[in-house]
């Protein structure tokens, strides 16, 4: 079977990828989320004038320098002044007290001296200043927030003030993983002769739940084919929109994982990509179940994650902007000619004084190395049969999670 090229793999794990169903939640619940409808203000902000200072509200036409003004009542945040300003009048006003009606002005206590009932203007008022007018911040009916943004926690305390204590947004994408290998421990255990670690599975919910899925841990199957079956078919039970399965994606006697796929039913897209480090991917459905098939090898695994999982996550959850973003960059050093792979070169990034950003590719490319993906900041892309290239010579970079 010929390597499929990455960007058909990626139209192929995107093919059909709609939006999940529609919600409601809690403005708790709803960080992160993806809107599913746009937001109208329900009501005015400030619904009245209020006062920006603390300080007294005048008459403009009342408080010029040296003006003495009876103070006739009092304004604090959530009190408001029953009466009015009159001429000769004032009230004394704390920040977010409502203007009283009358006044048009307000003078901040440090430009006055108080006595008693009375208070002196030491610096003449200006019309409008220090009230923030009804309004000011967003009108009845306003859309300030649009379907398919990712809200911030800025959106929420927006979205509060709008008085939505509820918002519709996508549901979170749920994503299965089962690890698959007789040789795999888990952390803190002690490995047998021939055994590893497992920490694939580490980076791949943390890199789920990032993009703000749901995670489900199958856990690790033994390298039998029942108990790769058995997992896959909890994956379905669970209700899982995408199954990741790491390991068991080559062609050895043991990596059964491709053959378990096919005999639960699921019709694989592609299995083998041009692509370093990845090249044993898959891909296939089972009905509404999105399955991914990753290599077993830590670096392919997550850079594999990171390239189709996280655009299938972010177009199941309604985001507008599903692909990974390309960076300008210039090589740090020379780098030899490249085969038909595309590939996904670690690299560190530094930026010198006059902005320009340098991509050093990490020493060692080998996809079990976890301390140099750990290392790198960037994936530096080169495409299949890239040219020889020499330090300094422009290329492109894909920034990695921080």
């Amino acid at each position: 079977m010929a390597l499929m090229p990455v960007s058909d793999a990626l139209a192929a794990v995107l093919a059909g990828a709609e939006p999940l169903a529609e919600q409601t939640v809690c403005l708790d619940e709803a960080y992160h989320r993806v809107l599913s409808r746009d937001v109208a203000a329900r009501r005015t902000q400030p619904p009245e004038a209020m006062s920006a200072m603390d300080g007294y509200a005048v008459r403009t036409a009342d408080a010029a320098n040296d003006s003495r003004l009876t103070v006739v009542g009092e304004v604090a945040a959530g009190r408001p002044f029953a009466g009015s300003v009159g001429p000769g009048e004032a009230v004394r006003i704390f920040t977010g007290g409502v203007v009283p009606d009358g006044a048009d002005a307000v003078v901040i206590q440090e430009d006055t001296a108080a006595d008693g009932k009375h208070v002196t203007i030491k610096e003449a008022a200006i019309f409008g200043r220090h009230i923030r007018p009804a309004g000011v911040d967003f009108r009845e009916g306003d859309v300030l927030l649009r379907k398919g943004i990712r809200l911030t926690e800025r959106d929420l305390a927006l979205a509060a003030g709008m008085n939505h204590p509820h918002l519709a947004v996508i549901r979170r994408p749920k994503v299965a993983i089962l690890a698959s290998g007789d040789e795999l421990v888990m952390p803190g255990t002690t490995p047998g002769r021939g055994q590893i670690v497992y920490s694939n599975g580490y980076a791949l919910h943390a890199l789920a739940r990032s993009e703000g899925a749901e995670t489900i841990d199958l856990g690790i199957a033994a390298d039998t084919l029942e108990a790769t079956s058995a997992g896959i078919r909890r994956a379905r039970e669970s209700g899982a929109d995408i199954l990741i399965t790491t390991g068991g994606a080559s062609v050895g006697d043991h990596d059964l994982v491709q053959q378990a796929l096919k005999g639960e039913g699921i019709a694989m897209a592609f299995w083998k990509i041009a692509i370093r480090p990845g090249k044993p991917m898959m891909h296939g459905r089972l009905g509404a179940m999105r399955v991914i098939g990753l290599p077993g090898n830590p670096v392919s695994s997550y850079v594999c994650a990171f390239l189709f999982m996280v655009p299938l996550i972010r177009a199941l959850s309604g985001r507008s902007a599903i692909h990974h973003q390309r960076e300008h960059a210039v090589l740090g050093r020379d780098l030899a000619a490249n085969d038909q792979r595309e590939d996904y070169l670690r690299a560190r990034l530094e930026v010198r004084d006059d902005g320009t950003r340098v991509a050093l590719p990490v020493s060692h490319q080998d996809s079990s190395l976890l301390a140099n993906l750990a290392a790198a900041q960037v994936l530096l892309v080169r495409a299949p049969f890239a040219p020889k290239a020499e330090a300094g010579t422009p290329c492109e970079v894909l920034r990695l999670p921080v």
